[in-house]
């Protein structure tokens, strides 16, 4: 189990954060401007963004935050996003890759992807190599991928990728946090093999109360879910326990590439260090899914 008196002062290291305006990411935020982080708070609503960073603000923490607009559902942002972020900073030490859609009706992204497998999954992906090289000049830099306990459960279509023969919006939630990991595993190994100063982790939340619950209830009319959510709601742990295993795999000096954290009981307690999605572990898998996504982005 994580020993949090392991995590220090994070003064000098800058962090940046997608979907940081609410839930997992709030709570991070929270955490490492309380430690003396640089924040970057990524949020596709900027008046959402400018009320969580003014929330912040009045907490008076140490840490300093910058708040930018990032809409991941569109690809092409990304690189003009990313030219910004090299402009106006020297480094990144941590990327954590938090922002998620979870289970909505059949959406496509503005690129025709399908839009859990174009923002949780293609969306980071391009996001991470864009920003290799300013993670890449500090010392123990990392890129936190955040998953799901779903990863367990997923199956990448691998004839029907963006669900288009057939949508089920579970099976394609479950299947963007399994690339998720698979991403995240391929990256590690990646690095590893020319030696970077950069590693590549991951992290799920179990059950967390979040946003994800009640929009996916609005955005989905059903009855049958808010049902479920309200029975199993005993169950679930607060945000910022859940953002604890991803603060975990940011800031731990133990952390070590590869590694996936995750609570105690899988969906609730403290971190500890947890096993990734069987599937994940396929390297065969994995380059494949990799060579099909890298494609995906550089055509756009």
């Amino acid at each position: 189990m994580v020993r949090f008196n392991e995590i220090k002062a994070q003064n000098g290291r800058v962090f940046l954060i997608t979907g940081a305006n609410s839930g997992l990411g709030y709570e991070t935020s929270k955490f490492l401007l309380e430690k003396g982080g640089t924040v970057i708070m990524c949020c596709r609503d900027s008046i959402k963004g400018q009320r969580a960073k003014q929330e912040l603000l009045k907490l008076n923490f140490s840490g300093k935050i910058e708040l930018v607009a990032l809409d991941l559902s569109n690809l092409k942002n990304i690189k003009k996003f990313s030219e910004s972020i090299k402009n106006k900073f020297d480094y990144v030490d941590v990327l954590i890759n938090n922002a998620g859609i979870m289970a909505p009706p059949k959406t496509f992204s503005k690129q025709g992807f399908e839009i859990q497998f174009a923002v949780n999954h293609l969306a980071h992906m391009s996001l991470t190599l864009e920003l290799l090289s300013m993670l890449e000049r500090r010392k123990n830099s990392r890129v936190v991928t955040v998953t799901s306990g779903v990863q367990y459960f997923g199956k990448i279509q691998w004839d029907d990728l963006q669900g288009n023969l057939k949508y089920d919006r579970w099976a394609s939630y479950a299947q963007s946090k399994l690339a998720n990991v698979m991403f995240g595993l391929e990256l590690n190994l990646k690095l590893k093999e020319r030696n970077s100063k950069t590693s590549s982790l991951l992290a799920h939340p179990g059950f967390a109360r979040t946003n994800l619950q009640p929009k996916s209830i609005e955005a989905n009319q059903s009855w049958q879910e808010e049902l479920a959510y309200k029975l199993m709601d005993p169950i679930f742990q607060s945000a910022r326990m859940g953002a604890m295993p991803q603060i975990s795999a940011a800031t731990l000096p133990s952390a070590r590439g590869g590694e996936q954290y995750g609570p105690r009981f899988n969906f609730r307690g403290v971190p500890k260090i947890c096993k990734s999605a069987p599937k994940a572990l396929n390297q065969t898998s994995r380059k494949k899914l990799w060579e099909i996504s890298e494609k995906l982005i550089k055509d756009i």
